[in-house]
């Protein structure tokens, strides 16, 4: 329940989300083999991504994917909070980097910097929808929460 004039849920100062439908079923997802290397991932709603090693050119590497993951879902976890104090047309840009630890072939640390103009807001007010920012994406952010986490991970090879 929404606090009035707020906006916001009441003991916690986190936005509430928009309420989802509670049958949606998760999307298949799949990649398709394109070429050496290269491959494209899809959905069932139609979109595709386009992925490869680096010096496949207009390609995303499944690393690059994975980081825009987190600073999308970063994003989209504050974007409620950031249009409703800043208002709907708010310029948001979430910045993500890390570098891989070749060794062990994995980013062992991920930095995101989100960027937005904040120079309209008094000092209060901004430190209080930064709380909530952080608040939200630590909440609702699942790319993230999984990767703090550590999701387990099963491959199943087939012969259909």
């Amino acid at each position: 329940m929404e606090s009035p004039n707020t906006g916001l849920a009441p003991e916690t100062d986190v936005p509430v989300p928009p309420a989802s439908p509670a049958a949606v079923q998760p999307s298949r997802l799949w990649v398709e083999r394109t070429g050496t290397r290269t491959y494209t991932g899809r959905n069932e709603r139609g979109a595709e991504v386009l992925m490869g090693p680096a010096e496949a050119g207009a390609v995303f590497t499944p690393g690059e994917l994975l980081k825009i993951a987190l600073a999308g879902c970063s994003g989209m976890s504050a974007d409620t909070a950031l249009s409703h104090r800043l208002g709907d047309d708010v310029e948001v840009t979430v910045e993500v980097s890390g570098d891989n630890y070749k060794p062990e072939d994995r980013y062992p640390e991920l930095h995101e910097r989100m960027v937005v103009d904040l120079s309209g807001l008094d000092e209060a007010t901004k430190e209080r929808l930064l709380r909530v920012v952080h608040r939200a994406v630590e909440q609702h952010c699942t790319v993230g929460n999984t990767l703090k986490a550590g999701a387990t991970v099963d491959l199943e090879i087939t012969g259909e």
